[in-house]
């Protein structure tokens, strides 16, 4: 005991029942703890027996030693969670012996388990009304954690982040329950920016009349972004890539261009964008903006069956379409006249694994018509979003035009909710918004993103506030009008799926994610980027504002590896994804196709400059095995199935069902149920 008495530097004493727990430390280690029992004597409280624990059980040890081990210790303190009867008591055993104590404040789960932690104002947490250390605040959180639902990795070191910022455990875990408390959910805020741009004013640009009078009645000078491409050349027909940020002005690059080509006889525009919605909405801004000067039509993907009501015109001066539209048009021999300027909207489409071979095939099939009709075709890429915009611009042979600016600064929140309380915070989040104003008099409106269809409409009808489903099983009549109440301030939300992110044009000051998938993936970087740079506008908004919802431990099909919490904070943290086009046997083959359709013996002079690498050897070998082409041209069955956009298992599969004599829709359906497996 003489030994251990000597080493003592810290003696922690601490109320236990009618004893006294008291704690012996050395360089921040516990040297033992024990009990120290008291008797009442005339001359106050003195000690009765020491009781050292060790593992086994307990060493009695005399009264006396407990005084030497007490006056050889370079401190002795007393826990101020001590209850002042016991406080008192402990200090008149110590004051009978001349031994000077001080009271300190410790964490009381820490001297209940025989440990001495003191705790100060930087360092105490409030827990259910008492200061405890961060140790075991942590571990209260842990446990509070695997009630609630398993929290993994990023999300829980961000829990624990806040914790020591803010010292209040029960602020922390009302996160979890999906309560607003905007000081502990932001995350980050993604400041606004201003490159140093001179702004070309519009009366110098020396356009047709017909677009330069329309511009000069709509502006004075050019935005930052369009002044620079017109600088670079844009208006002279230099090939360009724009990249920007959402609201930047980057779509008048491309109008400007295309428009002034249209009037001076120069050849039509195309301007090309991955979905219906975003062509039907395009196509009616371009009606109702430029109508009086041309002609406008529309090509979709429908219009292989219906010409999409008689809109599509292909002598028009500008036609929108879709990618697939369009390309439906060159798989099929359709004559698209003389183009001068071709833009492609959202081309970081060419990242995406479904999408991206397809678009690439189209540049590629594109640039070949307009090099067979002999026409000085211009060319305008536009993305908010590219992680590797050089070496993109490079592949596509266009201008690197990069513009840093964010008109207006964004704030990124995180909270925790499952299914249920995701739509209780989502009524919070819009009443809020909506109840709210700008300083330029605009009410706040939100985007919801979520994952499917039937949740958009599930989520709308509960909102409070007027609200509507908007998504691609709506007919584009319906689309139109919930696009005019947002644009007139009559609904306070918007719930859209994440396949309608790219260029939907809600003048939103809020973005909520509902969910962080798309159907069954979960969504990139690149993604996430592009949607949330949905909030804030800078003609109508001070800030935006987004906020990611989290359920804990939720996967939205089993062939997700990854949770919801994980991928939360891999995308709010992540470094943008460079656009590559990458190639698999069937996407190699569908495209070696399409360029053999189009193109006969060319075919490989198209597969060299596209974007992706293809494998042009091989899907040629594949296209002759599955007798798809016949030397260098396809057969009847491969127009077919290059016609309907079929990957090569697809066609098989129709092939087999429709040779056993198998009713249609039982292969339709068979289809179906391979592709959600």
């Amino acid at each position: 005991m003489s030994k251990q008495a000597a080493e003592v530097e810290t003696l922690f004493l601490h109320e236990h029942g009618d004893d006294v727990r008291v704690v012996a430390q050395r360089d921040g280690s516990r040297l033992f703890r024990a009990v120290l029992e008291l008797k009442e004597t005339d001359a106050g409280p003195r000690p009765r027996r020491l009781r050292i624990e060790d593992g086994s059980g307990e060493q009695l040890r005399s009264p006396d030693q407990f005084v030497e081990l007490a006056r050889r210790a370079a401190r002795i303190r007393i826990s101020e969670q001590t209850g002042p009867i016991a406080r008192d008591r402990i200090k008149e055993m110590l004051d009978g012996y001349q031994l000077d104590a001080k009271v300190v404040r410790t964490c009381r789960f820490c001297a209940s388990a025989g440990r001495y932690s003191p705790i100060t104002s930087e360092t105490a947490i409030e827990a259910d009304g008492e200061s405890i250390c961060p140790e075991c605040a942590s571990q209260e959180l842990d446990r509070q954690l695997a009630f609630d639902g398993q929290i993994t990795g990023d999300a829980r070191e961000r829990l624990e982040e806040l914790l020591l910022e803010v010292q209040d455990l029960d602020r922390i875990t009302n996160l979890l329950s999906g309560q607003l408390d905007p000081d502990l959910t932001k995350f980050d805020e993604i400041s606004a920016t201003t490159d140093e741009v001179d702004p070309v004013r519009v009366d110098s640009l020396g356009l047709h009349p017909g677009i330069q009078d329309h511009l000069e009645s709509r502006f004075e000078t050019l935005l930052p972004v369009q002044s620079l491409a017109v600088e670079h050349g844009a208006t002279d027909g230099e090939d360009q890539l724009v990249v920007s940020a959402t609201a930047t002005g980057k779509t008048l690059v491309g109008e400007m261009a295309g428009l002034d080509r249209v009037l001076n006889g120069e050849g039509k525009m195309l301007f090309l964008v991955p979905l219906v919605a975003l062509a039907n909405q395009k196509y009616n801004d371009f009606q109702d903006r430029y109508g009086d000067m041309v002609e406008v039509s529309l090509r979709v993907g429908a219009s292989r069956i219906a010409d999409e009501g008689g809109r599509f015109d292909p002598d028009a001066d500008i036609i929108v379409g879709t990618y697939e539209g369009i390309d439906h048009a060159l798989r099929t021999g359709k004559d698209l006249g003389n183009v001068g300027t071709v833009v492609i909207d959202e081309v970081h489409t060419l990242g995406e694994d479904e999408r991206g071979h397809r678009l690439d095939g189209l540049i590629s099939r594109l640039k070949y018509y307009c090099e067979e009709a002999q026409t000085d075709t211009q060319w305008i890429y536009l993305s908010a979003t590219v992680g590797n915009p050089s070496q993109l611009a490079k592949k596509l042979r266009a201008k690197l035009i990069e513009f840093e600016e964010r008109p207006v600064p964004i704030e990124r929140h995180v909270t925790f909710a499952d299914g249920r309380e995701k739509i209780e915070t989502e009524k919070k989040l819009v009443k809020r918004a909506f109840d709210s104003k700008s300083s330029k008099g605009y009410r706040g409106q939100t985007i919801i993103f979520t994952n499917s269809r039937r949740r958009c409409h599930q989520i709308s009808r509960k909102l409070n506030y007027s609200s509507a489903p908007y998504h691609a099983g709506l007919d584009n009549r319906k689309r139109k009008q919930v696009e005019q109440q947002f644009a007139d301030q009559e609904l306070a939300a918007v719930v859209t799926t994440a396949a309608l992110a790219a260029g939907v044009d809600f003048p939103a000051s809020q973005v909520v994610f509902d969910s962080l998938a798309m159907g069954i993936e979960w969504l990139t970087v690149q993604e996430f980027s592009q949607m949330l740079g949905r909030a804030g506008r800078p003609d109508y908004h001070d800030k935006g504002t987004v906020y990611v919802l989290v359920e804990p431990d939720c996967t939205y099909h089993n062939s997700m590896e990854m949770t919801e919490d994980e991928v939360a904070f891999k995308l709010l943290k992540g470094e943008m994804e460079p656009v590559i086009t990458r190639y698999d046997e069937g996407a190699a083959v569908e495209e070696t196709l399409a360029n053999v359709t189009v193109a006969g013996k060319a075919a490989k002079r198209l597969n060299d400059r596209m974007v992706g690498e293809v494998p042009t050897k091989h899907a040629l070998g594949k296209l002759l095995e599955y007798e798809f082409i016949d030397g260098l041209e396809p057969t009847p069955l491969g127009r077919a199935v290059t016609r309907h956009f079929l990957a090569p298992d697809e066609a098989f599969q129709l092939l087999d069902g429709i040779r056993k004599g198998t009713d249609p829709y039982d292969i339709v359906a068979e289809m179906e149920l391979r592709d959600e497996h």
